[in-house]
């Protein structure tokens, strides 16, 4: 079980309305509306104060962390630019960002963005392994050769 199931749900918006209405109507004191409405005085005093502050009688969404520095613009410059260049490493898609769009960020966020878009850095399965063998140490064994057992202490 997560905290999420362990949460109580807020009151619906119609309860909101419905107690600003009595409240502007002056139908009685705070103490009182809360007790004719089964809420909380604590309840009656942040609804008052968000409406207050917004002017709205609905519940105001959450925003949970900063406002993203990526707009659209920045994202249609990285699509375009893994577009022209289907290669371009992570570090050089945060270079064009910063070049071209003036937004710093590192290359875990560039990474979120990406994958945000549904970007894949990955090659392709079906894509045929390249041909070049790395090149190895001086008068080192091979690495690519099948090796006759496994070293593994299984």
């Amino acid at each position: 079980m997560n905290s999420a199931d362990c949460m109580p749900r807020p009151y619906d918006n119609d309860l909101r309305r419905k107690f600003l209405a009595a409240h502007a109507a002056g139908k009685g004191s705070q103490r009182e509306l809360a007790q004719s409405f089964g809420v909380s005085l604590g309840w009656v005093e942040k609804v008052l104060r968000q409406q207050r502050q917004s002017g709205q009688a609905d519940r105001v969404e959450q925003r949970h962390g900063p406002v993203s520095r990526v707009d659209s613009a920045a994202q249609a410059c990285l699509l375009q630019a893994m577009e022209d260049r289907p290669d371009l490493t992570l570090a050089e898609l945060q270079r064009i960002l910063a070049e071209q769009r003036g937004v710093r960020l590192c290359i875990a966020q560039v990474w979120n963005v990406l994958k945000r878009l549904g970007v894949r850095l990955k090659k392709s399965r079906s894509t045929p392994p390249s041909a070049t063998p790395r090149p190895t140490v001086k008068g080192g064994k091979s690495s690519s050769s099948a090796s006759g057992r496994s070293r593994r202490n299984t």
